[in-house]
C-alpha cells in the first residue's frame, strides 16, 4: 500500500504540508441531515455507499464503509487528528457513515452537515492533482444520485456560505518565520479582502499549532470552481515567497539557530514530553532542515510524526488506553527512535 498523505513530503513541501480539495453535494429528493429523522438518513447513506462501494470504477473496491458510533473515542478522534473527517462529525448523534480510501487520501462523510462531504487530501501543493481527483470521484456519484442544484445559485448546501461551486479548497502550511516575525495578523486582514481565509490546521476556529496555517477560499458563489483554485494558488505562491525570504534571513540569526538545535536536542533526548511542546520543537526541527542547518532528519519525518504523536492517534497505534505521563513517555519514545535512526 501507498504511504498516507502525511507520511510523505510533496511539491513545495518545504512550506506546504498538503493540499485538501473538499466539495459539499445533497441528494435532490431528500431534506438536508438537519431535517431528516434516522430513517430518511439511512436511506440516503445506502444510496451513497451504493454508488461509490458497487460502482464499476477501478476505485471502488478500495473504500471502506466505517460507522463511528462503532469505534471507541480514540479511534474517532484519531480521525479528526488525521483531518479524514470533522469534529462535528464523530460528536453528532443519528445515522452517519464514513467511507475512507485504503491511503486516507479520499474520505467521504455521508449526513455530516450536507448528505456528502467529498474530501480530497495530497502532500506537498497538488491543487490540480487534488481536484481531477475530486471531479472523478463527484462525477461517479453524479452518474449514480440526483444533486440538488439550482441553474441560479448552483450546488444547494444546507449552510448559506457553501452554496454555488460547494467547494472548499485549502492547502496547510508550515510558517514558522512569518509567525515569528508576527506577520500573520496582518497576512490575514489582506487575505479576507482578497475572498480568502487562513486559520488553524483544524480549520474554523482553530488556533494554529506548530506554525501549521490552513489558508482556504471563502467565496463559493458566483465563481467557478477553476478561478477559485487559481485565486488560491496565485496568494500561496506569494506566501511561499515571503515565508522563504524570511527563513533565509532569519536563519543566519544566531538565536534562531540556538533555537533550531536546541529543539532537535530536546527530542532526540527527552523521556518524557507533552503533546504542544513536542508540536513546538518539531516546528523549529522542520524550519532547520529546511534551512539546511539539520541535515540527518527528513522532512517526511517530521510530518509523519506531527500526526503520530497526537494524543488519540498515539494510543489508537499502540492499542492501549495512556495516562496523559504514560503518553508523554511514549510520545518521547517515538519520536527519539524516528530522529536518531
Amino acid at each position: 500500500m501507498d504511504k498516507k498523505w502525511y507520511e510523505k513530503n510533496g511539491r513545495d513541501g518545504d512550506v506546504v504540508i498538503s493540499t485538501r480539495i473538499r466539495l459539499a453535494r445533497n441528494l435532490e429528493e431528500y431534506p438536508f441531515p438537519a431535517r431528516c429523522g434516522s430513517e430518511l438518513r439511512k436511506k440516503i447513506i445506502e444510496k451513497a455507499e451504493d454508488a461509490v462501494l458497487n460502482s464499476n470504477s477501478v476505485i471502488s473496491s478500495r473504500f471502506k464503509s466505517v460507522d463511528p458510533d462503532e469505534l471507541d473515542t480514540e479511534e474517532k478522534v484519531s480521525l479528526v487528528e488525521r483531518h479524514l473527517v470533522s469534529p462535528e462529525f464523530i460528536s453528532e448523534k443519528g445515522a452517519r457513515k464514513l467511507l475512507l480510501l485504503d491511503d486516507e487520501s479520499v474520505s467521504i462523510m455521508l449526513c455530516e452537515e450536507d448528505h456528502i462531504r467529498l474530501q480530497v487530501m495530497c502532500e506537498g501543493f497538488e491543487l490540480d492533482r487534488a481536484y481531477e481527483q475530486a471531479s472523478r470521484i463527484d462525477t461517479l456519484l453524479d452518474e449514480r444520485l440526483k444533486f440538488a442544484f439550482s441553474d441560479t445559485l448552483g450546488y444547494l448546501t444546507q449552510c448559506p456560505t457553501n452554496l454555488g461551486t460547494g467547494m472548499r479548497a485549502s492547502v496547510m502550511l508550515h510558517l514558522p518565520a512569518l509567525h515569528e516575525a508576527k506577520a500573520m495578523r496582518k497576512i490575514a486582514e489582506n487575505l479576507s479582502k482578497l475572498g480568502l481565509t487562513i486559520r488553524g490546521a483544524y480549520g474554523e476556529g482553530s488556533e494554529p499549532v506548530a506554525d501549521l496555517y490552513q489558508l482556504s477560499n471563502q467565496i463559493t458563489l458566483g465563481i467557478s470552481e477553476k478561478t477559485a483554485i487559481e485565486n488560491l494558488r496565485n496568494i500561496t505562491k506569494q506566501l511561499i515567497a515571503q515565508e522563504l525570504q524570511s527563513r533565509e534571513a532569519m536563519s543566519k540569526r544566531i538565536e534562531i539557530q540556538d533555537k533550531i538545535y536546541r529543539a532537535e536536542g530536546i527530542l532526540k533526548s527527552a523521556r518524557l514530553i507533552e503533546g504542544s511542546e513536542a508540536l513546538k520543537l518539531l516546528s523549529r526541527v522542520r524550519f532547520g532542515i529546511t534551512a539546511g542547518l539539520i541535515k540527518d532528519v527528513s522532512l517526511d519525518t517530521i510530518n509523519r510524526l506531527i500526526v503520530e504523536i497526537q494524543p488519540a492517534t498515539l494510543m489508537h497505534n499502540t492499542g492501549k488506553q495512556l495516562a496523559p505521563n504514560e503518553r508523554d513517555a511514549v510520545r518521547a519514545t517515538l519520536i527519539r527512535n524516528n530522529l536518531n535512526a
